[in-house]
């Protein structure tokens, strides 16, 4: 098996912490981005400066119709992204948020572990984190242990004896300690897009759930926040 991995890549700071880490482990990196539907493509256009700058193999964007299916407030645009408020649901591990997509990672991992079949690999990286994140189900570390045991039954490397090993290694970190993983390693945050209704320039608004963790985990690390917002959007502080 080779030491190359593929690393899914969202264009968020997660996901370019994650990459950073890869690479720093000595991975070749194969960076995989999709196109599902979502509200913006700003976070595709991001995700393709992150791969740039740190020089993966390859970057590949896949398109998948998840918006085909809806049920999520990030592929439906008749459904509002919430604003966030410290009472709102994404606030509770217990709760789901709207914005939840209905099997996203798991589409994204099968994706990912297709891919590196091919690649002769068996090293997949993916940035969930079950710490500052909204409530996804898709994001614990219990969901990373059972894709991995079920890819390891579903390719033929696995029944010849080289089952994937699914990396998520920042599920269990705070959105501080990933800013300053990410500025020890030299990501550049400035370049990667997390806002939930980003415009087609990449500015955020300023007021989604997202941007909400993405400004604390800066403002708890002591650092400043390079996030570029839109001219009329002013961060919702409560």
């Amino acid at each position: 098996m080779s030491d190359s991995a593929v690393v899914l890549l969202s264009g968020g700071l997660d996901s370019a912490t994650t990459l950073a880490l890869a690479r720093e482990r000595g991975f070749d990196c194969y960076a995989l981005s999709v196109h599902y539907g979502q509200r913006h493509v700003a976070e595709l256009d991001a995700a393709a400066r992150v791969a740039t700058r740190a020089g993966v193999v390859e970057h590949r964007i896949m398109r998948v119709d998840l918006a085909g299916i809806g049920g999520s407030a990030l592929t439906d645009l008749s459904l509002d992204v919430p604003v966030f408020n410290s009472t709102s649901p994404g606030n509770h591990i217990s709760a789901v948020p709207i914005t939840y997509v209905p099997a996203r990672n798991t589409t994204l991992l099968s994706l990912a572990l297709a891919w590196v079949e091919v690649l002769n690999a068996r090293d997949i990286f993916i940035g969930a984190n079950a710490v500052d994140y909204s409530g996804y189900p898709d994001c614990r570390p219990e969901y990373i242990a059972a894709f991995e045991r079920m890819a390891a039954v579903a390719t033929r490397a696995a029944v010849e004896g080289h089952p994937a090993k699914i990396h998520a290694p920042l599920i269990g970190w705070s959105k501080a300690q990933i800013v300053r993983e990410g500025l020890r390693l030299g990501v550049d945050f400035a370049a990667t897009v997390s806002c939930y209704q980003a415009d087609s320039a990449g500015l955020a608004c300023g007021s989604c759930d997202s941007c909400h963790i993405r400004r604390k985990g800066f403002e708890v690390a002591g650092v400043p926040d390079p996030t570029r917002y839109g001219t009329s959007n002013r961060p919702n502080l409560l």
